[in-house]
């Protein structure tokens, strides 16, 4: 009821707990706190909050228009609802080193188990689009860094995510990569890798758990969780499927709204009244008022 039962550095702790096991950690992206909900009631072992999400939730695009205050406000309100460890995309930090260092405690305080820092220029733009830009390396480390100095909680996970294998090619990345470990970073995010090789040659270059996004109509061919394991990946990402599922979903019955009048048609595709009710439990917040609840749902 209310908020999750586990708290921020329990999910932390256990968190890193499964990275060390060698286990493939599976994150499909919350578009908002009830997905988080079923993404746990589903059985996964994380939620993933994506900065493309962000945006697009305010109609925005990714192009680092969003706020540390925003992020960090919508983050919370998903983190605090599931009892599974949530990684939310920190973009560049918000700003210079100082500003990273603010986002980390920031993220801390809102009961984030971890985020990811990349190395593009600011303001970044969605590391599958063509025409990004890198920052040199002193100010890509130096953003690691200033993560690692800032953090209170040992167990909270700070990911360094590159975007140069888009810009400079896999020679370039591998480096990069090494070098961010050797700042400090507990994970590795390469953006944009083309195929299993690449990434591959990724987990072979360094120790720490690597990260896949399988993130639709990008760079990357979307495979299958059984072959990112196969290429020593740790924890994969869907940042923005189940938000597209849902916006497909919604125009289609807008459309059928449009043609028929009613959604009669429709009723079988949606979520039922009980489900919906059951996932946000009510009967939880009965037994501490009964006022609250003193109805019954047909099924």
């Amino acid at each position: 009821m209310l908020h999750a039962q586990t708290p921020p550095h329990e999910k932390r702790r256990l968190l890193r707990e499964r990275l060390t096991s060698g286990e493939l950690l599976r994150f499909p992206g919350a578009f908002n706190p009830l997905s988080a909900r079923l993404i746990e009631r589903k059985g996964f072992d994380g939620v993933y909050i994506s900065g493309a999400v962000l945006s697009a939730d305010l109609g925005l695009p990714d192009i680092g228009l969003t706020t540390l205050t925003e992020v960090a406000a919508r983050a919370a309100q998903i983190a605090r609802v599931t009892e599974l460890p949530a990684i939310v995309d920190a973009d560049t930090g918000f700003g210079e080193p100082m500003n990273v260092a603010r986002t980390i405690q920031i993220l801390e305080d809102a009961g984030l188990a971890g985020c990811h820092i990349e190395d593009q220029v600011n303001p970044k733009r969605c590391g599958h689009l063509d025409g990004k830009e890198v920052v040199d390396e002193p100010t890509a480390l130096g953003r690691i860094r200033a993560a690692v100095d800032a953090r209170r909680d040992e167990n909270f996970l700070i990911m360094a995510r590159t975007d140069i294998r888009a810009v400079a090619g896999l020679d370039a990345a591998i480096d990069r990569i090494r070098k961010l470990v050797e700042a400090g970073a507990d994970a590795i995010f390469p953006e944009a890798m083309r195929d299993l090789d690449e990434f591959r040659a990724v987990t072979d270059a360094v120790d720490v758990p690597v990260l896949a996004n399988m993130t639709e109509f990008g760079k990357s061919e979307l495979f299958t969780t059984g072959q990112l394991r196969e290429a020593g990946i740790r924890m994969v990402i869907w940042p923005v499927s189940l938000l597209r599922m849902a916006m497909g979903a919604a125009e289609r019955a807008l459309d059928t709204l449009e043609t028929e009048g009613n959604l009669v048609s429709q009723l079988g595709s949606m979520q039922h009244r009980a489900e919906l009710y059951d996932l946000i439990d009510y009967e939880g917040y009965s037994r501490f008022d009964a006022g609250v609840f003193d109805f019954t749902i047909e099924k």
